[in-house]
């Protein structure tokens, strides 16, 4: 079965190039400097986009996603030490958090566990009983 592609972007790219001949950005339509127009699946374009000639869409994606989980890291981090409120975002930003948060939770009960809660094995990984001097 083969895959189809689908374009990427409609009515794009018309690319700007630096000094140096190298894409800079992409627009929908001509604009000063932007006369020069490449198809969606063009090398360059896909390369500007993040996606190598391996044609590898899914990399990127997953490299979008692990980068999406340490902002998510970074928010939890900044909301425990109080230098930032969860309110303090916008209502869609909250919104998506508390969704993928519990997306999370609920995937993580359903999550074969290898040691169980009788093992002790979670002590030996947490470290809130290590010597201060060790921290």
């Amino acid at each position: 079965m083969k895959i189809q592609r689908r374009p990427l972007y409609c009515d794009m790219p018309y690319v700007r190039r630096n000094a140096q001949g190298e894409l800079v950005s992409l627009h929908r339509h001509a604009e000063a400097g932007t006369s020069e127009y490449l198809s969606d699946d063009h090398p360059e374009v896909l390369a500007f986009l993040g996606h190598t000639a391996s044609g590898a869409p899914e990399e990127f994606a997953r490299l979008d996603a692990d980068f999406v989980r340490v902002l998510e890291d970074v928010i939890d981090t900044l909301v425990a030490k109080n230098l930032i409120n969860i309110t303090d975002l916008p209502p869609e930003a909250q919104a998506k958090l508390f969704s993928r948060k519990s997306f999370r939770e609920r995937r993580a009960q359903h999550s074969l566990r290898l040691f169980g809660d009788t093992t002790g094995f979670g002590d030996v990984i947490g470290d809130t009983q290590l010597d201060d001097s060790l921290r």
